[in-house]
């Protein structure tokens, strides 16, 4: 065992560990992520129907040998709204499935690592395994680097300064509520944009606050694309896109 193998650990038997993998590119995964993801007996991750999965394609590079995967795509994603009933009575069935499945191999004695965005709990489906499961079955939380640090660090945007407070909010609150909100901010980071871009784009105006944004697509990712958000016309983005608003508190 090499002293890398020796610090990053390796997976127990029996145990669930949630791995955040990072904002997109792989050289920002933590060791002993990447430890897990190479000696976990499952590897198992989130996503979209008929797609790879993001966090499995991050992951790749690092797989070098033959785990048994288990790939959990989503009934729905984007395609009806989050306060629609159909939705959480579809998501949450998936869930209830899903944590049954995860429970099903840990019985069995096998480790189980499952891939998780950013950091596991922020904003991620993982949450929603910890939360069935973690009474019932041994569960270590492998923090990641957020999708937000990996879009401010791209788009060399400091992004708090001395007294400033950050505000995170979703694209997919109501165009009012979004403007409240960052009318009272100091920084802001608005994630899950996606569909939520035009109506992300008109509140930021609203709020006087469009000098100063900044839309990241794709961050860290091979894709990325970064620009003023005053020069973004697209009416959606995709599910990795994100607006940033630094703030301009104390600077020494």
């Amino acid at each position: 065992m090499t002293t890398l193998e020796a610090i990053a650990g390796e997976a127990k038997s029996g145990t669930l560990y949630g791995i955040g993998v990072g904002p997109g590119d792989v050289r920002y995964m933590t060791l002993r992520a990447v430890g897990l993801v190479r000696s976990v007996d499952v590897l198992a991750y989130f996503a979209k129907r008929g797609h790879e999965g993001n966090a499995r394609k991050i992951v790749a590079p690092l797989i070098n040998s033959a785990p048994r995967e288990l790939k959990f795509e989503y009934p729905v994603t984007d395609e009806i709204a989050v306060a629609d009933a159909g939705y959480g009575d579809a998501i949450g069935a998936f869930y209830r499935a899903t944590a049954q499945a995860l429970g099903e191999e840990l019985s069995r004695g096998r480790s189980v690592g499952l891939l998780a965005e950013g950091d596991p709990f922020f904003y991620g489906s993982f949450m929603h395994m910890w939360h069935r499961l973690e009474s019932a079955f041994p569960i270590e939380v492998v923090p990641g680097v957020t999708g937000m640090s990996g879009c401010w660090t791209r788009a060399n945007a400091p992004i708090t300064w001395g007294d400033d407070v950050l505000t995170v909010m979703p694209g997919t609150l109501e165009e009012p509520i979004l403007i409240d909100r960052l009318s009272r901010s100091d920084a802001v980071v608005i994630m899950k944009v996606g569909r939520n871009l035009a109506k992300v784009r008109r509140a930021v105006e609203a709020a006087g606050l469009i000098d100063r944004a900044i839309y990241v697509e794709r961050g860290t990712m091979s894709e990325e694309r970064i620009l003023p958000l005053a020069e973004c016309d697209d009416a959606s983005g995709p599910y990795f896109a994100m607006v940033l608003i630094p703030g301009r508190g104390r600077r020494l």
